[in-house]
């Protein structure tokens, strides 16, 4: 069952059952407009907490992140305010996640802590390489907090894989500063492919290619609607597919694309469920040339995000370090979430958490491939399958990781030690009968069947983020370990639920 868009922070459900007695019915009565009293009380210190700091608007801050394996440093590039802020109004000083890094607002003149929010990143992915201990890099950086109505003063951290410290920068803002750059609309279209209790003529009526793997089809003509009506930005996450590698020819095969990944996200569970808690905006940024860059083919494409595959010299990481491009792109669409759709039949990807989603559109695994991206991007979720040569320890030891999937077993409790059943062995063996995925017949459906049961076993089972050995994950198998299953586990699911709840202040 679809839930809708919640209203408030919380739901809140009163029973008093009615009696003949006169005065147990005035108590019951005073009772019940203290406890409605109350309620709205909370709801009015919810609002201002939110009003009395910040304004509908966005601060958004560009950072250069740079340095070696050895040490980081922080830079500040630039400041630019967007119209209407498209973030949470709530829980805003709490931390769902810890992630690689933090960046941390508060109200200069007080020093409270008026918004928090974490991220991983690029560069410190790139970190864990060995190029990293060769040469020094710089990538790029941005992040959205709410634009404060007075000076705040902004704190960045970055932390290594031990969760230390390792890079921290701290500077003022001044919203009267004359120097912060005002961005709105660049001229690139939007229109909602999906939106909670939409009316009839909201959204445009899809037009897909007549042949839309080689955008030959017709091109995409919207209909003419305000693109921001009935479109709840505080009680939705708001997720922006942005086009990449799609010439101006080709935006009828964008449109029908992405439709095609919504349809995707939500069509098993947990995001089922969970759909009218979601807008999704489509952004028509025009490629000059069709497809991504391949490096390892020698084709380069000018392309608005900047994408290609080859990233870290792996050929199927298809990413971009050109985040500042990706936020000039979406400089007149409030969003949470960029879900980048490149136009290719080659398998590739990626994901990094609160900063971006890449996916191919073409490829055979594309709906597989998306969730799976974007359950690292949203969700926080680690890979859970394992390279038998990984010599990088990702996940050492003596740390528990921060995302909520797998474990070093180092702080198990915090984990998902609740929904063990009875009696399971820790580690867990894996289970004979269960098929191997990379032999099982796609066409057999019982052996498909008994592969994705295996998604719904809670245990602790040997292998995950890319170690063989040492860190653990919660099931056998599961949509962040293998595409040939449908459904997340049982934990994965937990997660995405809990960070939605978050996001939608539940």
């Amino acid at each position: 069952m679809e839930e809708k868009c919640p209203s408030f922070s919380s739901t809140y459900f009163f029973y008093l059952p009615l009696q003949s007695n006169y005065t147990y019915n005035r108590v019951t009565m005073k009772l019940l407009l203290t406890t409605l009293l109350t309620f709205v009380c909370m709801l009015s210190v919810q609002a201002q907490s939110f009003d009395n700091y910040f304004e509908d608007a966005t601060l958004r801050l560009d950072y250069i992140f740079a340095g070696n394996a050895k040490e980081q440093h922080i830079y500040l590039q630039e400041l630019k305010k967007q119209d209407k802020w498209a973030g949470r109004k709530s829980r805003l000083s709490e931390k769902f996640l810890n992630g690689n890094g933090q960046v941390t607002v508060r109200d200069h003149a007080t020093q409270q802590v008026i918004y928090v929010n974490t991220f991983s990143t690029l560069f410190q992915e790139w970190l864990q390489y060995d190029e990293a201990k060769q040469v020094d890099k710089a990538f790029e950086t941005s992040y959205n907090v709410p634009f404060p109505k007075s000076p705040i003063d902004v704190t960045v951290t970055l932390t290594n894989n031990h969760q230390a410290v390792v890079a921290e920068m701290t500077h003022t803002v001044d919203p009267k500063d004359i120097l912060i750059r005002r961005i709105g609309n660049n001229g690139i279209p939007f229109h909602y492919v999906w939106k909670p209790a939409h009316a009839q003529g909201d959204i445009p009526s899809r037009t897909p290619s007549d042949e839309p793997r080689n955008g030959s089809g017709r091109d995409y003509t919207a209909s003419a609607y305000d693109p921001f009506k009935g479109v709840d930005f505080t009680g939705c996450i708001d997720l922006a597919i942005v086009a990449e590698g799609y010439t101006e020819a080709q935006m009828g095969k964008f449109y029908h694309d992405c439709q095609r990944a919504v349809d995707a996200l939500f069509e098993r569970e947990p995001f089922k469920s969970l759909k009218n808690r979601f807008n999704v905006v489509a952004v028509a940024a025009p490629s000059q040339e069709a497809g991504p860059t391949v490096p390892h083919q020698g084709v380069w494409h000018n392309t608005p995000a900047g994408s290609h595959y080859d990233t870290f010299y792996t050929d199927r990481y298809l990413m971009s370090q050109d985040m500042h491009r990706i936020y000039d792109l979406l400089s007149g669409v409030p969003f949470e979430h960029i879900m980048v759709l490149v136009n290719s039949d080659t398998y590739g990807g990626g994901g990094i958490y609160n900063q971006v989603t890449f996916s191919t559109s073409d490829h055979p695994t594309f709906k597989e491939v998306f969730v799976h991206e974007f359950g690292h991007s949203y969700a926080g979720l680690a890979d859970e399958y394992a390279y038998d040569d990984m010599d990088t320890e990702w996940y050492p030891a003596d740390t528990e990781p921060w995302e909520p999937n797998i474990t070093t077993l180092k702080n198990f409790s915090t984990k998902w030690a609740d929904m063990m059943p009875k009696k399971q062995p820790i580690p867990t063996p894996l289970d004979p009968k269960v098929p191997d995925f990379k032999k099982v017949d796609k066409n057999d459906p019982k052996a498909m069947a008994a592969l994705n049961k295996a998604t719904q076993v809670v245990g602790v089972f040997e292998g995950a983020g890319y170690q063989s050995k040492g860190c653990y994950r919660p099931a056998q198998e599961c949509r962040m370990k293998i595409n040939e299953v449908e459904d997340f586990c049982p934990v994965c699911t937990r997660a995405i639920i809990r960070i939605t709840d978050f996001y939608t202040a539940q």
